[in-house]
């Protein structure tokens, strides 16, 4: 293995991303099979995951990433070392391994600084890169559209600017000269400059998406009621859901992956109740997300965020299902979506052989996206949870105006018609969009909850 194998070195298979200084295939190159040491850190804190189901999930998104793991390695230690993570000892463990496998990359399970990927590298003479790396070079093999590809380059030059070091005499100083500033800048300074400006040109471009969306969001308003959005630990089954409530030609993607769905997916759907409403599924959650990338996605998240009901489904034949629930909760609180009314669903009961997660979660329903067991259920629960929702107002309509009953009947739940002489008096429930439309049609200014 060549000494000058580096995460970022020009001569490695690995590098910054575009013009950035390197080639755009990201940290793990999938023009061949990669063969990988997974490495993780065991504190004895297991508040989380165990540090086996957290090996086991590690070497999945790798799989995903187009690698394979050759071997695995786990350290107990109280806390990091500031220096290499692992410690010296292991260090030299890990490189004789590394040698041993003919490995090309050793990946940690904990997000490294960039001191002690350097550090690290240095001594495995090859490349070293944690989960976060793996996780979006994960995203950048599924972002399709331009947005989800701007969202993705965000992403990975956020985690790229603190990792920027020194390539020798290739980053010398400049000469100066008349005209120039001192004694003229490093290489390493003209990268860093292109990378800052290329992040606030991808800010600028997601907040003019982010607008963009807004306003769709407010046009959606006016001719729907409500919306829910599908959420959930990545793998759970959200697109199958999607593609099993909407029954739509252009399925959602459906893939036995990590992150198979990036780009989110909105389909209309008519409740039993004849109110129609919007689904949409979007990127699967993970424990531990980075706050750079969470902020990356904030234009995608906006989706859950501005739903009237979330929908989250759960792998019910996962035995950490409630670690699963605890890590997406975490995100939904960081992306101002906490508050939302919640169904929780557990999704492939046709695998799940039962326990004692479903009676921790009593208003809970059980379900087949695959088989499409206790969707009905699930249905008529969310229906009923979105009703709660709406007030009731009473409407009184000339039978002339076929068009607003028509309205009525496309953006409300109607409870009770009765044709009083040449007027049709309606009790229906309204959002406070419809209600806004339908305002000089409302008998009286009050409204009850039912």
């Amino acid at each position: 293995m060549p000494d000058n194998h580096s995460a970022f070195s020009p001569d490695s298979h690995r590098g910054g991303f575009g013009e950035h200084g390197g080639e755009e295939r990201g940290f793990i190159d999938r023009s061949f099979r990669e063969k990988i040491i997974i490495v993780g850190l065991d504190t004895g804190d297991e508040k989380d995951l165990s540090i086996a189901a957290q090996m086991t999930e590690l070497e999945r998104l790798v799989s995903t990433a187009g690698a394979d793991v050759v071997h695995h390695l786990v350290q107990k230690r109280e806390s990091p070392d500031p220096a290499t993570f692992i410690g010296r000892g292991k260090v030299q463990e890990i490189y004789e391994l590394a040698e041993m496998y003919d490995v090309d990359t050793v990946v940690f399970n904990d997000e490294l600084s960039p001191a002690q990927q350097n550090n690290l590298e240095k001594a495995f003479k090859r490349s070293a890169i944690d989960r976060t790396a793996v996780i979006l070079d994960i995203f950048a093999q599924n972002a399709s559209t331009p947005e989800g590809k701007a969202q993705v380059e965000l992403a990975q030059l956020q985690y790229l600017l603190p990792r920027l070091r020194g390539r020798g005499i290739a980053l010398s100083q400049q000469g100066g000269g008349i005209g120039t500033r001192g004694p003229g800048e490093t290489k390493l300074e003209v990268d860093r400059r292109r990378l800052v400006r290329k992040v606030h040109y991808l800010q600028k471009q997601l907040n003019g998406i982010r607008l963009a969306r807004k306003n769709q969001s407010k046009r959606r308003r006016k001719s729907v009621n409500q919306s829910i959005a599908i959420v959930g630990y990545t793998n759970a089954g959200k697109s199958t859901l999607l593609n099993c409530l909407t029954q739509s030609d252009d399925d959602a993607l459906v893939a036995d992956r990590l992150f198979a769905t990036l780009d989110p997916i909105t389909r209309a759907l008519q409740l039993p109740g004849g109110e129609r409403i919007f689904v949409s599924d979007t990127v699967g959650f993970v424990r531990n997300l980075p706050h750079h990338l969470v902020e990356a996605f904030k234009t995608t998240l906006d989706v859950v965020a501005e739903a009237d009901l979330l929908v989250h489904v759960v792998d019910g034949s996962n035995p950490d299902a409630g670690k699963d629930i605890a890590a997406v909760r975490t995100v939904l609180a960081e992306i101002g979506a906490a508050e939302l009314p919640e169904l929780i669903v557990f999704n492939k009961a046709d695998l799940a052989a039962g326990g004692a997660i479903f009676l921790d979660y009593p208003e809970a329903v059980q379900i087949s996206a695959k088989t499409g067991e206790g969707i009905e259920k699930m249905i008529t629960k969310l229906s009923d949870i979105l009703r709660a929702k709406l007030d009731v107002y009473e409407l009184v309509i000339p039978l002339s105006r076929g068009d607003l009953i028509a309205q009525v009947h496309r953006e409300a739940q109607v409870l009770i018609e009765d044709v009083q002489g040449d007027t049709l008096v309606m009790r229906a429930r309204l959002d406070e969009y419809a209600q806004a439309r339908l305002r000089h049609h409302i008998k009286g200014e009050t409204s009850e909850k039912i």
